[in-house]
């Protein structure tokens, strides 16, 4: 299948990728321009369920942030109502980013797809992140071709398709009768992706023009690949876990890669949760001007158990400024919103170090112990932002 993304990136992106994001540094505050890609291709930008390093994930308020960085795409997730409505969020459940719990005390942990269109819009899907989002509400699949433009698309992720029987027709449908989908569509601004392969196989027989990605946690064989180029675009897949071979492999399959999700501004190829900080990067900018705390390391797993006393995983800062930072009250999160605080009274001299725990140990100036008996970093990796109280920005980091 060659569509038109393919032809023209297929072996470009696919090269960019193998130079640009294995063996990724840690984020910098103020990160050189990056290496072009080969052939002169530009990376392209993908704000990961809108932007939601910086505002709550698919929402309308983390795809305006998308839009705002001047992403090429941002990404969403599509299910269905119960009602047969399309609607958009990422998990199963409602208990991570809602307050269901409050408003339907009985079905935290209910399917998503087993509440009504109505049900869906009494839940509050900003509270969770921050104060400054309370009342954003679900939206609905049309909600993101609203907040789009031709300069910034949307990438349409069909999310758990065996929950939502028939969304690969409504999708198809929605695109090809709605006006403003019709728009986008018609500047080749929206690209439709998932991981269930036959959900995918459907989904191209039912709308072939609309460009088509199969997302894998690990690129396949040439088999499996030769397969898949029958039907979709391109290959999406997890960077962090990405070699040398599988690029060979997807370019010889006539197909693009795609990578997700890079939340470190000198690893950023495509995905990532903070689409206005690498727009910067990749713009030769400073990332993050005049912060002077940065994330150097991220210690997911270390040796015995991960949240023993002491010496259990952690999180490295370090104030790389001339001047003295207090860094009281800063908070570290991750792409799930787990939250590593720092506590009362820890102020940074210029070049000092603290190392921010997430088990129980004996508080010192060089660190700081969260006091937690639950592992919260991803041993396979990890993507946090550093925030100050006042809920700015100042670093993010992946490994």
């Amino acid at each position: 299948m060659a569509s038109r993304f393919a032809k023209t990136l297929t072996s470009t992106a696919a090269a960019a990728v193998s130079l640009t994001l294995l063996a990724a540094p840690a984020a910098s505050a103020q990160a050189p321009a990056p290496a072009p890609a080969q052939d002169g291709a530009s990376p392209i930008l993908i704000g990961h369920r809108g932007a939601a390093g910086t505002a709550p994930e698919n929402t309308v308020a983390a795809f305006k942030d998308g839009r705002k960085s001047g992403a090429d795409f941002f990404e969403i997730d599509v299910q269905l109502s119960s009602d047969g409505v399309p609607f958009l969020f990422h998990d199963d459940t409602p208990a991570r980013t809602t307050n269901v719990e409050d408003v339907f005390p009985d079905r935290a942990t209910d399917p998503i797809t087993s509440f009504t269109w109505a049900e869906l819009q009494q839940l509050d899907t900003g509270s969770y992140f921050d104060d400054q989002f309370v009342g954003e509400r679900i939206p609905h699949l049309d909600d993101a071709a609203k907040v789009a433009t031709t300069k910034t698309g949307v990438y349409i992720e069909i999310k758990s398709p065996v929950n939502s029987a028939g969304v690969e027709q409504l999708v198809a449908d929605e695109l090809r009768t709605d006006k403003t989908w019709q728009r986008l569509v018609a500047a080749d601004k929206v690209q439709v992706l998932g991981f269930d392969e036959g959900s995918n196989r459907t989904f191209a027989e039912l709308a072939p023009e609309i460009e088509l990605q199969q997302l894998a946690g690990v690129v396949p064989g040439p088999a499996v690949l030769a397969s898949w180029a029958t039907f979709a675009d391109s290959v999406g897949t997890n960077y962090r876990v990405l070699t040398p071979q599988n690029v060979s492999d997807v370019k010889a399959a006539g197909l693009v890669l795609g990578v997700y999700t890079v939340n470190s501004p000198e690893a950023v190829q495509t995905s990532t949760d903070f689409p206005i900080q690498n727009a910067r990067y990749l713009k030769g900018a400073p990332v993050f001007p005049g912060s002077g705390v940065e994330i150097v390391d991220s210690v997911n797993n270390p040796a015995g158990d991960d949240v023993q006393p002491e010496t259990g995983e952690h999180v490295l800062l370090r104030n790389t400024s001339t001047s003295t930072i207090d860094v009281s009250g800063y908070l570290l999160r991750d792409a799930a919103n787990n939250i590593l605080t720092v506590g009362d009274g820890y102020v940074l001299a210029a070049g000092a170090e603290l190392r921010v725990y997430t088990g129980p140990g004996t508080n010192s100036p060089e660190a700081y112990y969260n006091g937690g008996t639950t592992s919260l970093l991803n041993n396979g990796g990890e993507s946090l932002g550093l925030w100050t109280p006042e809920d700015k920005l100042q670093d993010v980091f992946a490994n």
